[in-house]
């Protein structure tokens, strides 16, 4: 789930890009950082599936 939060922020940071957005202090090197932080989660186990008991 984090990996699929991450490629949406990583696409709406692409746009940001490509439009020179920015909103206050949220511009497009906030939302890389942010989609980073959510792969590495992702990549770390977290979020994922619910562990079942033996």
């Amino acid at each position: 789930m984090l990996a699929i939060v991450a490629a949406v922020i990583f696409l709406i940071a692409l746009i940001f890009q490509l439009a020179a957005i920015a909103l206050g202090t949220v511009d497009w090197n906030v939302l890389v950082t942010a989609g980073l932080l959510c792969l590495a989660l992702h990549l770390a186990g977290v979020g994922g599936r619910a562990r079942t008991r033996l």
